[in-house]
């Protein structure tokens, strides 16, 4: 059987403080599996920039030109998390045999890659990277996140629970993970709908090693609503289900006045009333935001616009 050629997929976001320090860490891990005879000689870690303000692509060009080992791809704009891991993982599947996509900010256990690896020379074609604890969050992101994997769960849609986006996926799989078309994309939840033999491999998250997160809680919860509206229908089986209980209750109610009418036991009742109109208000506010969440999904897909457009190469630079 011959090596397999790695690429390791690494999302920029302004990340000129961390890379300097995280990026030789990639690149002896690649040396460490190279030399192990685990993989083979040419393999490859791959930067994606997503549109970075500050000098994150130009200290991508350097280590390019510094070392063999570096490459990398910038979009033409920042265009999301998501979208980058994408670009590169589409731009890494016709060039090796298996990618391992992890952070830029070195807190997912780079040591989990040698059990991803092996792994995947016993067979599986997916290798999902699970955090052990959360030890390393605080009481409410803890709390959130867990509760977050539970709902999206619950709502129907198949994800691994802590599980974010560190994980080994086989180019078998993503030649046809090309065949999902959409733009609302939810890479953590869509990789279990393609199915192939996978497993996980537990690993201990540390803190940020520089720089700041770029993960703040509005980010963190539109990912969260991207994610349960992306996968799943179930919210609005959920208003459809309550629509019918709360016309259920009105009949109820509509009885019980025409009898309090009928045995002239009627009484004012403003504040019940109120109550009464301003919780259905808010229940109808509710349920046309939410189906305005998947209106507007399908308005951005019937679109059909590009998922990534890549504006630079480091390897046509040095073609040229």
């Amino acid at each position: 059987m011959n090596k397999p050629r790695l690429w390791i997929v690494i999302p920029c976001y302004n990340e000129q403080e961390v890379l300097p320090i995280t990026a030789p860490l990639f690149r002896d891990k690649i040396l460490e599996l190279a030399e192990s005879g685990k993989i083979a000689d040419d393999s490859r870690v791959l930067f994606v920039n997503d549109g970075s303000s500050d000098k994150t692509w130009s200290i991508i060009e350097d280590l390019a030109k510094q070392d063999e080992h570096y490459i990398g791809i910038s979009q033409s704009r920042n265009r999301g998390h998501q979208s980058t891991l994408l670009a590169g993982l589409m731009e890494a599947r016709d060039k090796c045999d298996i990618t391992i996509s992890i952070d830029c900010d070195g807190q997912d256990d780079i040591n989990a890659m040698n059990a991803m690896v092996d792994h995947y020379l016993d067979g599986c074609e997916i290798v999902y990277g699970v955090r052990s604890s959360r030890k390393t969050d605080t009481w409410f992101k803890r709390t959130t996140a867990q509760g977050f994997y539970k709902v999206i769960n619950g709502m129907g849609a198949e994800t691994v629970y802590n599980h974010a986006d560190y994980r080994l996926v086989s180019s078998r799989v993503l030649n046809h993970f090309a065949d999902f078309k959409e733009v609302n994309i939810f890479l953590r939840g869509m990789f279990p709908l393609v199915g192939f033999k996978s497993t996980s491999v537990e690993y201990e998250r540390a803190e940020r090693i520089a720089g700041e997160s770029h993960y703040p809680l509005r980010k963190m919860i539109k990912l969260a609503i991207e994610g349960i509206t992306s996968l799943s229908t179930k919210p609005i089986s959920v208003i459809t289900g309550f629509g019918l209980f709360t016309v259920f209750l009105g009949i109820v109610g509509i009885i019980w006045a025409i009898v309090m009418v009928c045995i002239g036991q009627t009484v004012a009742g403003w504040a019940s009333l109120a109550c009464i109109i301003l919780f259905m208000g808010g229940v109808q506010l509710l349920s046309l935001g939410i189906i305005g969440e998947y209106i507007g999904k399908i308005y951005l897909e019937t679109k059909q616009r590009p998922r990534y457009i890549i504006s630079d190469r480091t390897w046509d630079k040095k073609e040229d």
